[in-house]
């Protein structure tokens, strides 16, 4: 997504990381989740320092818990070129989804709440599907089904829902192959079934968004999918037209300063005059740059409507480049422009409504005067006049051992930025690989200065805000702590029950899948044993129920 393979080498000179949201604390002392049934009490948080979550008043009635904390914090798993999952292709079925759990259980570990999964790299899917290939980066050949026959987007979603995990399923709308690529097309790949609408860009295939079999197409896949599977958004990259590379004569590698100017350079154009010239024999006036933003617009806008027509819950996300146009730009801020290069006009689907949540890709410091993270995390909170989510994405993968690598508190000090501002309420980590390999101690700094409790999805009132009826809930004093057994009301489906628990003054907060409704509340050292329990009933879009007390300890 953002920056693939070895894409990444050339495009993201400079390129750092991303944003987060704004926490409604659960206390005064945050807290780690209640284990489930068995499991062992998490340690105690460390100070919250640069990331802490704004601390809620204490409550008057000791009966009475604070609101829940809300943050959308998700990680994008990116399957293009192996970079996350699987690790590598034509692994055994085994191994796949022993990867794949491991992921999972690092996310509900770390107080993640939601994966964006790609399962769409380039015209191709890691699920069966009837409209594109199987792909070579899950199977080693593109369109050789699993040696042993089963649904890896099925299994995701599965296992992630029973850890109450969101899954956002990430589709990349037109590259038809990566560079990477190493098997022959398949029969039923577009580039063979339709190679009118297919365009060879560098070491690239390309759909041409100016030809409408080829928008209907991707159209189609996400629809398809919607219907199908019970994931909870889409999700579209930042490939709309391709980054411009150079031409073959130019000097230099392939690829494109993104932060800062780009110098004297020959570009090679995109190769659509065919379609192009169909459009102005056809009595069209607007100029080619113009045009060409339409082209995506009518996609953006269609799959918009059309995922509000199949399922009113499914969110549709959106991650655009960071660096909004240049005639919008704050003062001092510089480099590469979407705008005019990729043809994507993120502040007018903003303003018209055409997402439900945008993750610009702030991939900087907040240091780097020229796109400094706070400066533009504001001005895409300027442009959201329609009140959409806006989830920005940190580029937590730089922490590596490059020349400009982030260190770890780069990636605090971000979320610290992100919950400081109104309007944001969330954000996404590229990638979960950073994650799970703890580089240089991201993982241990977010657990204990960012993640010390869970923290439910934001709501999402222009969808839906019915709050679902309360929960029907049983609790009785076991040995070791407190036994809750949950179910859901009559009406509308819940997704999470979100249970407060209160240890001598302290209110902790956790949140338990409607899947798995049995849990206990353990008693601890520190805090001895629950005192009182309040547990409320949530739906998919974060409606909450009424609160009921479910537990009060006597004596």
């Amino acid at each position: 997504m953002v920056f693939d393979a070895k894409k990444r080498l050339t495009l993201s000179a400079g390129v750092a990381a991303g944003l987060a949201a704004l926490l409604e604390g659960c206390s005064s002392t945050p807290s780690a989740p209640a284990p489930a049934a068995g499991a062992t009490p998490a340690p105690r948080p460390a100070d919250a320092g640069a990331a802490r979550p704004l601390p809620a008043p204490a409550p008057a009635d000791p009966h009475t818990p604070p609101p829940a904390p809300r943050e959308f914090r998700a990680a994008w798993v990116s399957t293009v070129a192996n970079i996350d999952w699987p690790s590598r292709s034509n692994l055994s079925t085994a191994k796949q989804q022993a990867e794949a759990v491991a992921i999972l259980d690092r996310a509900r570990a770390l107080n993640l709440n939601a994966i964006v999964l790609q399962v769409r790299p380039s015209a191709d899917a890691i699920y069966p599907s009837e409209l594109e290939p199987w792909s070579e980066f899950l199977t080693g050949q593109q369109g050789r089904p699993p040696a042993q026959p089963w649904d890896p987007l099925q299994f995701w979603i599965e296992q992630a829902h029973a850890r109450g995990l969101e899954l956002h399923a990430w589709f990349n709308p037109y590259r038809a192959r990566h560079a990477t690529a190493k098997t022959p097309l398949a029969a039923n790949h577009i580039g063979r079934k339709l190679p009118e609408v297919v365009k060879p860009y560098g070491r690239y295939l390309w759909m041409d968004p100016g030809e409408a079999a080829a928008s209907q197409h991707t159209l189609n896949v996400v629809l398809d999918v919607v219907r199908r599977y019970d994931i909870d958004g889409v999700h579209i990259d930042d490939y709309f037209y391709p980054y411009p590379i150079d031409t073959p004569n130019a000097a230099g590698p392939e690829g494109v300063a993104l932060d800062g100017g780009v110098g004297a350079r020959q570009e090679l154009e995109f190769p659509d005059q065919i379609s192009w010239q169909r459009y102005l024999l056809g009595g069209g006036t607007l100029d080619r740059a113009h045009w060409r933003r339409q082209n995506v617009n009518a996609l953006i806008e269609a799959m918009y409507l059309g995922i509000r027509k199949e399922k009113s819950w499914v969110r549709f996300g959106i991650s655009p480049f960071g660096i909004g146009r240049p005639d919008r730009r704050p003062a001092g801020i510089i480099g590469f422009s979407q705008y005019d290069k990729l043809y994507a006009d993120a502040e007018l689907w903003l303003a018209n409504g055409w997402l439900d949540y945008l993750a610009p890709q702030l991939y900087w410091p907040v240091a780097q005067a020229p796109q400094a993270f706070d400066v533009l995390l504001d001005y895409w909170l300027a442009q959201n006049t329609q009140a959409r989510h806006v989830w920005p994405g940190l580029y937590t993968s730089r922490i590596d051992n490059s020349i400009k690598s982030f260190a770890p508190e780069e990636i605090v000090k971000q979320i610290g930025v992100t919950r400081s501002r109104n309007g944001v309420r969330g954000h996404l980590h590229f990638s979960i690989a950073a994650l799970m390999e703890n580089r240089k101690g991201i993982t241990d700094q977010l657990r204990t200065l960012a993640y010390q409790t869970a923290a439910l999805t934001p709501p999402t009132p222009w969808l839906g805000s019915d709050a679902p009826a309360a929960p029907q809930a049983a609790a009785r004093r076991e040995s070791n702590g407190v036994a809750l057994k949950l179910s859901a009301g009559a009406g509308k489906p819940v997704a999470h029950y979100a249970i407060w628990s209160r240890y001598g003054n302290e209110w902790r907060f956790a949140v338990a899948p409607a899947s798995r409704p049995v849990l206990l509340l353990a008693d601890d050292a520190a805090g001895g044993a629950a005192q009182v329990v309040v547990v409320s009933a949530v739906d998919r879009l974060g409606n909450e129920s009424e609160r009921i007390h479910v537990y009060t300890r006597s004596g």
